[in-house]
């Protein structure tokens, strides 16, 4: 089957995936109790609160309840948010541009520290590089993102100043359009030098803290994988035949050695967006992360159904990106019949 022809299909099933995760999700949070506390106030009588639960549709059975809420969601209205005391489709799209530029940041930094970390490793086998590597790689998986975040706080904050909280200064952002979202792409739009690095350096600590973790998830993959195809044959064979073992290396070992770790890339990049609550949480990034547990603390039904609905799709999305780039690395591999 042709990738396109694949893609196509895993796009019609999509939809299908998506209406089964919602009504799991809506299941789920119904189960939790009545959202109706979120629109609640203490001078509120009992027939005020019965209008309210009746203008949302509460008063219904739980199937009723899943049949507005979804055709809210088709046409746009996601809910009112408790927590930003505004419509859910108002706040939801700046949250997610500030999650999505750290994520992207942190993923970027992952990718690349850990393809190049894992190809030094596995080319010196059991020497000191691979031995350092080895022991960045292991603690970075083993500690625990949340002490690593507050370290860097109490260190390059707290102490050296080096680097400051938030996610941008107020005063150099706010003459500045915000067309996407992404501070370091709207500064570029805008032609100012100094509000991206303003950005960037803003982007420094919570992408470090977040991208540690995964760098050495990608790193540990990259160095096994490599270690495995230094052994073929075909490695061999190009060594026999003359090729230098930097070409040996980046024309035959490493693309294979790839291709067992784009998974862990994409899975991974999945997983940073659900970890940046920790990171936007400790460095004060006003994100959908944040955004996200202020409102599973206070019961808002409506952020957390379109949260884990957007977290949901976007794994759906990377799994299918995941396995066509899998079959680009591996001609050998067959997408579905």
């Amino acid at each position: 089957m042709q990738i396109r022809d694949y893609i196509l299909r895993r796009l019609m099933v999509l939809p299908i995936l998506i209406i089964g995760t919602s009504i799991i999700v809506f299941a789920l949070t119904r189960i939790g109790g009545s959202p109706v506390g979120i629109y609640l106030s203490h001078e509120m009588t009992p027939a005020q609160v019965a209008e309210i639960e009746a203008r949302f549709h509460l008063d219904e059975p739980v199937p009723v309840q899943y049949f507005y809420w979804i055709s809210g969601v088709v046409r746009g209205d996601l809910g009112w948010s408790g927590v930003a005391a505004a419509p859910v489709a108002e706040v939801f799209p700046n949250k997610l541009a500030a999650t999505m530029e750290l994520a992207i940041a942190s993923g970027l930094v992952a990718v690349a520290l850990g393809i190049a970390l894992g190809t030094i490793a596995g080319a010196r086998r059991n020497r000191l590089p691979d031995h350092i590597i080895r022991i960045v790689a292991v603690s970075g998986a083993s500690m625990p993102m949340f002490w690593f975040a507050i370290l860097l706080l109490i260190v390059f904050w707290v102490n050296l100043g080096w680097f400051p909280l938030g996610r941008s200064d107020p005063n150099i952002f706010a003459s500045i359009a915000h067309p996407t979202g992404l501070y370091t792409i709207d500064a570029i739009l805008a032609g100012s030098f100094k509000a991206f690095v303003d950005a960037i350096w803003h982007l420094v600590l919570p992408a470090v803290a977040l991208g540690y973790g995964a760098t050495a998830i990608i790193a540990r993959m990259m160095r096994s994988s490599l270690v495995e195809e230094l052994q073929e044959d075909y490695v061999d064979a190009a060594r026999a035949k003359g090729l230098p073992e930097r070409l040996v290396l980046r024309r035959h070992a490493r693309r294979n050695a790839l291709i067992p770790t784009v998974t862990v890339i994409g899975l991974t990049f999945g997983f940073l967006l659900q970890g940046t609550v920790v990171a936007e949480i400790v460095f004060r990034w006003p994100g959908i992360g944040r955004w996200m547990a202020a409102a599973v603390l206070r019961g808002d039904q409506a952020t957390i159904m379109i949260y884990v609905m957007f977290t949901s799709i976007l794994f759906l999305v990377v799994n299918l990106v995941v396995d066509v780039v899998y079959a680009y690395l591996d001609r050998r591999v067959v997408l579905g019949e």
